[in-house]
Parts: structure tokens; sequence; C-alpha cells
């Protein structure tokens, strides 16, 4: 019988508890660059209350990332984090926490340079759980197939100008759950207005097989709990990022995600949830 993924695993405990999941957005080896404070900094999120965690693989051309994210890559690469520090971090977390759902984020070419089978099989054995590639085709079933061969979804993409017939087709492709972009332009770049968004998330639901997580312009419990008005799931990730930023440890990188990421927490709990 085939192993089911933490991610589908995870979502359907939060349909039964009418639960928006939450999930924060970090860049492996930044603000610091060891492995034991990015596991740790991992663990801060579950325990701040993180449902699904995405964790940034470093890469020198972010081109659908703003200047926080790009920022946080060119720290990270200057400190020679690479794809085996990221899968190291994974390791490490997966020592202590077998539940919760890793995403790495990030850009296809260090994975082809890579080889796409050979890491394929090498952050499923790490105890990653999908991969969300930016500027990979997002129809491309041949990556999707190679993908799951090792129990990886391949979490799609689709943004306001997503034309409606290749949004449907996204929609039924989707595995683990779809990711909707909801501002044109790059993270962190400006508010998302939930109400511009909310009829392309209602159809979305509508269409797609699994949830619909809302990101990019996401940056505090109000704007989360807009977005979890139409929403399964939102994503929050340069305002966390931007937050860390310049933490002198360990200790204090966990303390600042804890801050963060508490309040928006007890805001999706306290609020209405589709």
């Amino acid at each position: 019988m085939p192993v089911v993924n933490r991610i589908d695993q995870r979502f359907a405990g939060l349909r039964g508890s009418h639960r928006t999941a939450l999930i924060p957005f970090v860049t492996a080896g930044d603000p610091l660059a060891s492995v034991e404070a990015g596991v740790g900094l991992l663990h801060a999120l579950v325990a701040a209350g993180a449902d699904v965690i995405e964790l940034g693989m470093p890469f020198s051309d972010p081109m659908a990332d703003g200047p926080v994210i790009q920022r946080a890559n060119e720290r990270a690469l200057a400190r020679h984090v690479g794809l085996a520090h990221v899968l190291a971090v994974v390791r490490g977390f997966r020592a202590r926490d077998a539940q919760t759902p890793l995403v790495l984020m990030g850009y296809l070419n260090p994975i082809e340079i890579r080889g796409v089978e050979h890491f394929a099989a090498e952050a499923s054995s790490a105890g990653v759980d999908a991969l969300l590639l930016v500027d990979a085709p997002q129809d491309d079933e041949r990556l999707a197939v190679t993908l799951a061969a090792h129990g990886l979804h391949l979490i799609r993409l689709v943004a306001p100008t997503t034309e409606p017939a290749r949004m449907d087709a996204l929609a039924r492709q989707a595995e683990g759950f779809l990711y909707f972009v909801s501002i044109t332009g790059t993270t962190g770049a400006a508010a998302a207005d939930a109400g511009a968004i909310a009829a392309q998330v209602g159809a979305l639901r509508g269409c797609s097989a699994v949830p619909v997580a809302v990101g990019f312009g996401i940056r505090d419990a109000a704007g989360a709990l807009a977005m979890a008005e139409c929403a399964d799931a939102v994503v929050i990730g340069s305002a966390l990022v931007e937050t860390l930023q310049g933490s002198r440890d360990a200790d204090e990188a966990c303390s600042r995600a804890t801050r963060f990421l508490c309040p928006i927490r007890k805001a999706l709990d306290a609020g209405e949830h589709p």
C-alpha cells in the first residue's frame, strides 16, 4: 500500500477541525548558516502554530521573489548554503518531527544540475513532502511523474492573470495543495486585496481536488484572517524573513519567529473559517 503524503494527511485533519492552515516560509541558511540553527527554527515554527512549512532553497536569481527574500538568498549563498545543506536541515528536523509537512520552494536550475531523479530520491529520503518550483512549467507532467515516483507532490501555482481554462486544468492536476499567487509581481511587493481575489479562489476551490493556499502579500494577522475567509491555507514569507533578519543567534531567531507567528495563529483560530 502506498504511503500517504504528509500534506494530504495534514489537510484531511485540518478539514475535520475546520482549521485554516498556516504555512510560513523561511530561507535555508538565513538568518543563520548552521544546520542546527535551521533545524531549531523549523521546530520553533511548528511550536508557534505552523501546519506546513515552506523551506526556501537558496538560488542566485530568485526572479519571483522581492527584495527581502532576494537578500535572504544572497546571505545564504554567501555562507555557501546549497542543496546538501537544505537536505541536512530536513533530515535534522525529521529526527524529532515525523508529522509536519515540508515543502521545498525554489527554482529548477539547481535541481536539474543535480539531476531531477537523483534529487527527488535524496529529498524523499530526507523527509521532504513536495517541491514548489516557481519557474518550472506548471503543466509539466513528466516532472510531476518523476517526483510522484518518490512520493513527492509537485505544488502547482496559479495567478490572477492565469487564463480561466488553464487555471481550471491546473486546479484539476494539482497535488497536495494549489498555490494561488494573490498579487501580480514578486513576493512582498504589495498587500494582497482579499476582496479582489475571493471570487477566483472560490472558483478554484470549486474545481480543485486539493485545498487552495493563498500567498504573496500577506504580512500580518489581519491579512491572514482576511485571506482565510476564502482560502484553505495562508502562506506568509517575506514579512517573516524580514522579522528574522539580523538575529544574532539561534535563540533570538526562534524567539522572533514565535512572536511573529503566534498572533497570526491565534487570529486564524479565532476567526471564521471556510
